[in-house]
């Protein structure tokens, strides 16, 4: 009779139960704040779930570890981008903010956006954010960013299939 292997719930329930307090603690002494550092822990095992061959798993603290400073990273960019976003909301007059339910739309959609972008260099974002968001033209954006209109066109392809083929 052939010995059943665990199925990948069991393996991550008991990577959960084995290693959550450890990994809660990791996350609270780098964030300073418990509540914060519960629920980057619940994303960490999030992730687990959604990750393969975790039945194999050789070293689960520095397989947890590596997921759960993505986390982190993925938190202080969303924080980053949620300061800068209300930056901007606090620099608009009055008569042109948007409503409550906008600007959470809004900010979802520019947390999407930087999540599809992430990994491109930086020139490639900036000429697509100027396209895009900004509205410059091809000559206006080579102008800017100091690089020729091929470039640009470069830039603004790579930019757009990241985003095509993430959806």
């Amino acid at each position: 009779m052939p010995i059943a292997q665990p199925s990948v719930n069991q393996t991550v329930a008991g990577l959960y139960q084995e290693h959550h307090g450890w990994l809660t603690g990791w996350l609270r002494r780098r964030l300073g704040c418990p509540d914060n550092a519960a629920d980057l822990a619940q994303d960490t095992f999030v992730k687990v779930l959604l990750a393969r061959d975790t039945a194999q798993l050789v070293e689960p603290r520095a397989f947890l570890t590596t997921i759960a400073k993505r986390v982190l990273s993925n938190h202080y960019r969303r924080q980053d981008l949620e300061q800068a976003w209300y930056q901007a909301l606090a620099d608009l007059p009055e008569c042109y903010a948007p409503s409550e339910e906008e600007r959470a739309v809004i900010f979802e959609t520019l947390v999407e956006l930087d999540r599809l972008l992430d990994g491109l260099a930086m020139p490639v974002r900036r000429a697509f954010l100027l396209s895009q968001v900004d509205g410059l033209s091809h000559g206006e954006i080579a102008a800017q960013l100091g690089i020729s209109i091929a470039t640009v066109k470069r830039h603004l392809n790579k930019a757009a299939l990241r985003c095509y083929f993430a959806l």
